[in-house]
């Protein structure tokens, strides 16, 4: 048994290596390599324009790497075509993303249940954590402060920024995907809704083994995170960053700051076509 989990903690989950990738228009950005292993805590850091984002969609399989290779357990993204893609990234990944891209028309639980709608196998994890698909997407809200009725009901395009990010926070993790990947997750969030969010993400992914990749620049989720990856100064001339490893017991909270509420991100949402709500059957598939 000893052998079978250190086999398991020391599979590659994910990689990047020597990724080049350019926006119609804009310089290239040359991104640094990357490994990350099961169960480990990745915090991206950097500044507007150093590609944080742009790194998060590629990880993801979102977007292809003009020169290198992005490789999710073991198989680069681009060996499969789009509707592949979006497969694999549902059976395998949960994603956050900058804009939230919650369905609007939609209620809060049933944007929560997409990845079981669009992956068997995300659906068969959540149905052993829970009685029923409903009843573990509830307990996800509640862990995250929306354990009311009403919200749960209520349509996305009818919830605050801060209630509808909580809700891609809980669709990201139903289904105890193996690795999570969360573009400025606690942007729109006060203190104790980001302290309840981190709690909530560590335990999940502890209890599935996951690895969690977060892009931030907020320097208050630093002591939650023991790898970080600093990307290079936007316009630097390909300057990848610099990796930091921090030891520390798992997990360790952070000291309360008394910052308040955080600005809202004000950079562009995913794929190439910018952010905002997804619309219709595909890109719902994209956003589980």
């Amino acid at each position: 048994m000893a052998s079978a989990k250190f086999a398991y903690m020391s599979t590659t989950l994910l990689s990047a290596r020597s990724v080049r990738f350019a926006w119609p228009g804009a310089a290239p950005l040359a991104l640094p390599d990357l490994t990350v292993h099961p169960g480990e805590r990745w915090l991206l850091e950097g500044p507007s324009g150093a590609g944080k984002s742009t790194l998060l969609q590629l990880l993801s399989g979102v977007l292809l790497a003009d020169a290198g290779e992005v490789a999710l357990l073991g198989r680069p993204w681009r060996e499969f075509g789009g509707a592949a893609r979006d497969a694999r990234r549902a059976d395998h990944i949960g994603l956050v993303f900058q804009m939230f891209n919650l369905v609007p028309y939609l209620s809060a639980l049933a944007n929560v249940l997409l990845p079981c709608r669009f992956s068997a196998r995300r659906r068969a994890r959540a149905l052993q954590r829970g009685a029923t698909l409903d009843a573990e997407a509830q307990r996800l809200l509640a862990a995250l402060g929306l354990d009311d009725v009403r919200l749960v009901g209520r349509a996305a395009d009818r919830l605050s920024v801060g209630q509808q990010q909580r809700v891609a926070a809980a669709r990201a993790l139903i289904g105890a995907p193996e690795l999570i990947l969360a573009d400025e997750p606690t942007s729109a969030l006060d203190e104790d809704n980001r302290r309840a969010f981190l709690d909530l993400l560590f335990a999940e992914a502890q209890a599935a083994g996951a690895a969690v990749v977060v892009v931030s620049h907020d320097a208050a989720l630093r002591p939650w995170f023991e790898r970080r990856l600093r990307l290079g100064e936007a316009g630097s001339g390909g300057h990848a960053g610099t990796s930091v490893h921090e030891p520390r017991p798992h997990p360790r909270p952070p000291p309360r700051a008394g910052e308040g509420e955080n600005p809202l991100p004000c950079e562009a949402g995913e794929g190439r076509g910018g952010g905002g709500a997804p619309q219709g059957t595909d890109a719902a598939r994209r956003a589980a």
